[in-house]
Formats: structure tokens, sequence, C-alpha cells
């Protein structure tokens, strides 16, 4: 009972939390949503119109026409009434909460579709290819570095990597991969300056073509990154090999190594395996800087675009979505957690 409790006020949460950025969201985007959707209905009619070559008697009848054209196609997608209205904000809320994000006014997907789903769909796999194989490398190196450190404490390597981490948590992505882009792409010409494939996505080759420019972003924030995991993790296995159940392990004669990597990394599990998957829901937030500047083709790089030429129902779509996954990533750490730590109340 009391874990379904805890399940039950945990997905609460979620829905919240979700519930509110969506309204927050589409609050500060609604009066440039409904300009900018009313443009686009006014330039659709003036296209229709001149490609219709529709005989009029004079301009005055023209525009006219224009207008009632505008008029009737603003009421039909419900414009009439101001974004703020309960009918159309509620309608718009949950619309996006469904998934029924609309249509881009500047995007189309590869296949066509001019869907935002559709162009969310397509983006997604792509940042998750980026950022889940650096959050592995990462995690495979900060693991095993940081471990290998619990037992040097104030050594030299460590005082090295404690300063490294420091830095390297200090300096901005955009930065750091703007100074990458310049040795290696444009000195020493190994890498390409854009991460965007060259090939078509219909092309065998584009696997491996993806790959190739995923490198330079992923050396980029496995650099950044690892440092600082294994300063958390060397502390966390460091205040582990000071209890009294791993010192019996030393007095029995256990080797050191299996100690370190066995008993003492398995207690830590629970801190690091939560440290690892909410630095992997909020690299999804960074994805907007690391994709933009090396130009990878993922939910990032649309987030920038859209800002920048403010495309409202990409914006809304891609802020719903980005949350849903951090939210959903928090939710199932946190049942995961409160199953392997005994210690966490399922009654809170």
């Amino acid at each position: 009972m009391a874990g379904f409790f805890f399940l039950f006020k945990r997905i609460i949460n979620v829905v919240i939390v979700l519930f509110s950025i969506l309204v927050l969201t589409i609050s500060l985007l609604g009066p440039s949503m409904d300009d900018i959707i009313k443009e686009s209905v006014k330039f659709n009619v003036i296209d229709t119109v001149n490609n219709q070559k529709i005989r009029f008697n004079d301009l005055g009848e023209r525009q006219k026409y224009i207008d009632n054209q505008i008029q009737l196609q603003i009421k039909t997608l419900g414009l009439d009434e101001p974004w703020y209205s309960p009918n159309r904000f509620f309608n718009t809320l949950f619309k996006v909460m469904l998934l029924d994000l609309g249509k881009s006014n500047f995007f189309v997907a590869d296949t066509g579709s001019s869907y935002v789903k559709d162009i969310i769909i397509e983006r997604i796999p792509k940042t998750l290819l980026l950022f889940t194989t650096t959050t592995i490398i990462i995690a495979a190196i900060g693991i095993y570095l940081g471990a290998y450190l619990a037992d040097k404490a104030r050594s030299r390597i460590d005082q090295v990597n404690s300063i490294f981490a420091v830095f390297s948590n200090s300096i901005p992505v955009w930065w750091f991969g703007m100074i990458m882009i310049f040795i290696f792409a444009f000195s020493l010409n190994i890498f390409p300056a854009r991460s965007t494939p060259v090939t078509p996505p219909s092309s065998p080759s584009y696997p491996l073509d993806l790959l190739y420019h995923m490198l330079l972003p992923l050396i980029t924030m496995v650099v950044l990154g690892f440092g600082s995991l294994a300063f958390i993790v060397r502390h966390i296995v460091s205040g582990i090999l000071s209890e009294d159940f791993i010192r019996a392990k030393f007095a029995i004669g256990i080797p050191k190594k299996k100690i370190i990597y066995s008993h003492a990394l398995k207690n830590a599990a629970p801190p690091i395996i939560t440290i690892i998957a909410l630095g992997l829901a909020s690299s999804f937030g960074g994805a907007f800087t690391v994709e933009a500047v090396f130009d990878w083709p993922g939910m990032g790089k649309l987030y920038f675009d859209a800002i920048g030429l403010m495309d409202v129902p990409i914006i809304i779509g891609l802020t719903y979505i980005s949350s849903l996954i951090f939210l959903l990533t928090i939710f199932f750490v946190d049942i995961i957690y409160s199953y392997f730590d005994p210690r966490v109340n399922l009654n809170g």
C-alpha cells in the first residue's frame, strides 16, 4: 500500500509540473502565436487569390474579397477569440498534452510533412544518439577514474583531477565547442566544422556519415564531463571506504581492488545512478547550445532555429517534449532509487 501511494504521488507531481510548464509557455507565447498565424492566413489568402486569377471590377472589390476570405479563415481556425479566452486556452493546452501539436510555419520533416509531431519525432533519435552515447562514455570513464582516486585521496593525481573538474565544469560548452571546431576542423582538418551529414537520409551510407559528424561534439562533451563525474564518484566512494563493514573486508584479507570496484561501488550505485540519469535528462536542456554550435540536426538545433524564426508551434512542442522527457527520467530514477535504497521513505 505504501508503494502504491508513493507511485501515485509521484505521477500526480509529474502531471502538475507538466501542466504548469505548458500554462506558462502558452501564456508567454500566446500573443505572438496569434499574430504569426494571422499573418500566415493573410499571406495564404493573397497567394491563393493571385494563383486563381479571379477577375475583379476594381482594386476595392479585390481587397474586400481578400478581407472576407481572411476573416472567414480566422473564424474557422478559432482566432476570432483572444488567445486567453478559456475556450481557446484550454483547448490549446489539452491538444498539446495529447501531442496534437499542429503544423509548423517554416519547417518540414524529411518526409515532407509540416506537422510538428513528425518534425520533432524525426529529430529525437539524433539527440538521443549524441547525448546517450556521451553519457555512457562519461559514466564509464568517470566511475572507473573516481573509484581509482578514492583510494588515493590528496595524492598528486587526485589534486590534478580536482583542478581539472573545477575548470571543465566552469568552461561554457559553446566557447569550448568553438575552440574545438577551430583546432580540429579548420587547423587540423580532422573533423567537419558542421555536424550535419552531407549525405541524404535515404542513402545507405547515411548512418556512418552521421556517426562521423557526431565525433567532434561527442569528444567535446566527454572532455568537459568526465572530470566532474570522477570528482563526485571519488567523494562518494571515499565515504563508503571509511565505513566499518569495508574496514572489516580489508581486515579479512580481501584484495583492495575487489573491495573498491565491487563492494564499495555496489553500495555507491544508487547516488551515482541518480547523478548519471539526471545528468542525461538535464543534457537535453544543454542540447540547445551544443547542437547550435556544432550544427547537429537534433532537437536543440531545431529549437534554436524555431526561436530565430519565431515558429511558435515548434517552440511549444519542443518545450513540452523536452519537459516530458526530463520529468519522466526523474520519475523513473525516483522509483528505482526507492526500491534499491531501503532508507527512502515510501510514505513520503
